[in-house]
């Protein structure tokens, strides 16, 4: 094969327009991985046998886990730009990318999933050194060379036979210009406008600070797939092999297996002044929802943009901001996969629309952050109301209410008027004047907040909140009387400040309390706690702000992603028999100032807990894990980051109670 050739870096602007390409090519591979994974058929109206349906829905995770990498990657390159003192650049052309544009050999398109598509991966993601065909009718459709001088002043693109060796050049261009310059006159950016993993939850997510830790993140990105010259075993190029194996297999055993919809190879959203190579999709329902889909898309890539090179922004509004982009990722999802079946076209049932990731020219970053969310907000509930006008079934029932609860997690005074799905009221509890709460288990259904009222203290009891933790039982048991038919609550049989304390010590909070003697009620405690229990559920204690619960000081959170009463445990990690260590390693962190005060929960649709505020991070003994005032907390029990979030619940697919019940609720 020939060999890769020198691409010259010999000063910033040079450095500035690689970096620029590398996230265009990152940004546009996770828009061409996940056209391919949402062209899939996995529903099981497909057509398709139990066996090869297996093999699609698994093909469509490993697809979808290669773009969450590669969206991490953008965010790296991110960093690298924000280090040498420049704008992370999140733009990129429209699909398909015309010739000149990339070398000759990165051809960027759309196509849906097919062994030609699968070999054009494979050859993206070859590492250096390695000489492979491209997949027929993927490659280049012209040969040319771009080249620049030594000595000129513009920086211009080069070429590169591989993306590995694009970062390599990158490595060599930093590591000359800190011999020239020094590392500090190189590494100029603000560290703080940078995301690392405590804002991200992305352990993977590297801030970069000087030389070591840019080659750090370069390495990083290589060694996950662009290139690797190890050919790691989870490396993009060896996931792409496997499935282009797996797909050989059945198709040999079934030469008429087609595990994909048929859909349009490089759809476009306008009609093109030049037709050569793509299909404009007009047909009525199909562009209704592809300009949602482009909406909610274009919204994501505003959030990334306000996250990143943000200096004067708070760490708490750039993480908030990144973590609505996952979501509204996650929300793309859906209307994807809807569009993969419509038609494109009025006259015609094939070939199929697709999502074309179409972005306007408007967008660009917002110097300011905090007005970036605000413009956030508002294109938001925009998007929220189309979708909600736009009478969507099915799949997409909740897509008008998980827009409407982000632009809500972003401003708690948004209201989607007539649309979103509105939260269910807490039971009011009642008042009995009697000494002692019914039992549960008595004959008719018990209320859904049970008060036992003393002397001195009312005892609460919500029995959907209990996680059987026996504090109570073992604590009080002449006051608590589980099992026993009847009354089974007795405030009156112990001391009224041990009766607190024992309520207090509740960790699920399902039992809280009133004094009825003129003492104060429970207090926040003065260091907000989030303990992570073996194989178990988060247990906070803080004054917790659970979005749609309201006010709380304790809560046990599913972290297993089988509960069935999320976003609170009801002990079927139990069931389930979820593993996950309540020990995960320490991390670096400052103590906090101040380390009380609100934290706001919001669970978000099939997604991770979005936490904003002060919080200390336990392992289950009391060893402090982490401490953060932004983090995204996994809930759907995959991620293998516990207890963060690293992007898994995209990949398998988990659906978080809230949403299924507002799909219910339409129906």
């Amino acid at each position: 094969m020939p060999s890769e050739p020198e691409i010259i870096v010999q000063d910033r602007e040079q450095l500035v327009a690689l970096l620029t390409e590398a996230a265009e090519i990152e940004h546009g591979l996770m828009c061409c991985y996940l056209f391919a994974a949402f062209s899939l058929k996995t529903s099981d109206d497909s057509g398709l046998s139990g066996a090869q349906l297996a093999a699609t829905r698994r093909w469509r995770a490993v697809i979808i886990d290669v773009a969450i990498e590669e969206m991490l990657h953008l965010g790296l390159v991110a960093n690298l730009m924000s280090a040498i003192g420049v704008t992370p650049h999140f733009t990129r052309p429209n699909f398909p990318v015309s010739a000149g544009y990339h070398p000759s050999g990165v051809v960027i398109e759309l196509a849906r999933f097919c062994k030609d598509t699968i070999d054009h991966f494979v050859f993206l993601e070859r590492p250096e050194g390695t000489d492979l065909p491209d997949g027929s009718g993927m490659g280049a459709t012209r040969s040319y060379w771009r080249a620049t001088r030594a000595d000129a002043l513009v920086p211009s693109a080069q070429d590169f036979l591989t993306v590995g060796h694009l970062y390599r050049s990158i490595g060599e261009g930093l590591a000359q210009l800190v011999r020239k310059l020094g590392e500090g006159a190189v590494f100029i950016g603000a560290p703080e406008a940078q995301l690392g993993p405590e804002l991200s939850g992305f352990g993977s997510l590297l801030c970069v600070t000087d030389l070591a830790s840019a080659q750090k993140a370069i390495d990083a990105i290589v060694e996950q797939g662009e290139g690797s010259p190890a050919h790691h075993d989870d490396s993009h190029y060896v996931k792409f092999c496997r499935l282009r194996d797996e797909l050989a297999a059945l198709s040999s055993a079934d030469p008429a297996f087609d595990p994909a919809w048929p859909v349009a190879r490089n759809p476009v959203m306008r009609k093109p002044p030049d037709p050569a190579g793509k299909l404009h999709v007009y047909a009525p329902d199909a562009v209704r929802l592809l300009d949602l889909g482009n909406a909610v898309y274009g919204l994501m890539l505003r959030c990334l943009m306000a996250a990143f090179g943000q200096p004067s922004a708070t760490d708490a509004i750039r993480g908030e901001l990144y973590a609505t982009g996952l979501q509204l990722m996650h929300a793309v999802v859906p209307i994807a996969e809807r569009l993969a079946r419509l038609p494109a076209t009025p006259d015609a049932e094939v070939p199929t629309a697709g999502l074309t990731f179409t972005l306007p020219r408007s967008i660009l970053p917002v110097p300011d952050a905090r007005v970036a969310k605000r413009f956030i907000v508002e294109r938001a509930a925009e998007i929220a109301r189309a979708a909600a006008a736009a009478g969507l079934d099915g799949d997409l029932a909740t897509v008008a209410d998980d827009l409407a609860r982000i632009a809500t997690s972003l401003d708690p005074a948004f209201r989607l008027e007539a649309s979103a799905t509105p939260a269910q009221p807490v039971t009011a509890a009642a008042s009995p004047a009697t000494a002692a709460a019914p039992s549960p288990t008595a004959a008719g259904a018990a209320p859904a907040i049970e008060e036992a009222t003393g002397k001195d203290v009312t005892i609460r009891f919500e029995g959907k909140r209990c996680i059987h933790a026996r504090f109570c039982v073992l604590q009080a048991p002449t006051v608590f009387k589980a099992n026993t038919p009847g009354t089974w609550i007795y405030p009156d049989t112990m001391d009224a400040e041990r009766l607190v304390a024992v309520a207090e010590n509740c960790p699920s909070g399902a039992i809280t309390y009133k004094r009825m003697d003129g003492r104060p009620d429970e207090a926040p405690p003065p260091v907000n706690v989030l303990r992570i229990r073996e194989n178990g559920p988060y247990a906070v204690h803080a004054e917790i702000n659970l979005a749609g619960h309201g006010a709380l000081t304790r809560a046990t959170l599913c972290r297993c992603g089988a509960s069935r009463n999320k976003p609170f445990c009801d002990g079927s990690h139990h069931d389930v028999g979820f593993a996950a260590t309540g020990e995960p390693d320490t991390r670096p962190s400052e103590p906090l100032a101040p380390r009380d005060g609100r934290l706001t929960i919001t669970p978000q649709p099939n997604g991770p807990l979005a936490v904003a505020g002060s919080l200390e991070i336990c392992s289950g003994t009391g060893r402090t894990v982490d401490r953060i005032t932004s983090a995204r907390l996994c809930r759907c029990g995959g991620s293998s980051n516990k207890p963060f979030c690293d992007g898994t619940h995209v990949r398998i697919g988990f659906r978080s109670e809230e949403a299924a019940a507002a799909v219910e609720a339409k129906r």
